[in-house]
C-alpha cells in the first residue's frame, strides 16, 4: 500500500485552529486535524466526547456553521469529508481509516 503525504496549507491550518478553538476539550491524541486530499477536496475529523449520544445530524448541526460561519466559501466548498467521532468509536471506524490512510486520489 502507497503511503500518502497529507499535505497542510493555510486553509488546513485555519480550521485546525477554528475547530481546536471550539473544542478544547479533544483527546490528547486526537487534536481536530484537516489535510488537503487533493486539489479539490479537504478532509477534516473532529473527535469529541461531547458527541456521545448524539446522531450524525446533531453532530453536524454543531460542527457545519461553526466550519460554514469562519470559513471563506471556497474552503468552506472544498471540505467533502467531515469525520465527527466519539473516542470510543474510532477503533471501529471506517471513515476514520480512511481518515488516517487515505486511498490514493485520482485527481
Amino acid at each position: 500500500m502507497v503511503r500518502l503525504k497529507l499535505k497542510r496549507t493555510a486553509e488546513t491550518k485555519k480550521i485546525e485552529k477554528l475547530l481546536l478553538k471550539h473544542f478544547p476539550d479533544h483527546p490528547q491524541e486526537y487534536p481536530p486535524s484537516a489535510y488537503r486530499y487533493n486539489p479539490a477536496s479537504i478532509r477534516v475529523r473532529v473527535v469529541s466526547d461531547r458527541f456521545d449520544g448524539m446522531d450524525r445530524v446533531e453532530r453536524s448541526d454543531l460542527v457545519y456553521p461553526i466550519l460554514k460561519n469562519n470559513l471563506s466559501e471556497d474552503t468552506w466548498q472544498d471540505i467533502m469529508l467531515i469525520i465527527l467521532l466519539t473516542p470510543k468509536e474510532l477503533e471501529d471506524s471506517v471513515a476514520n481509516r480512511e481518515f488516517e490512510k487515505p486511498t490514493p486520489s485520482r485527481i
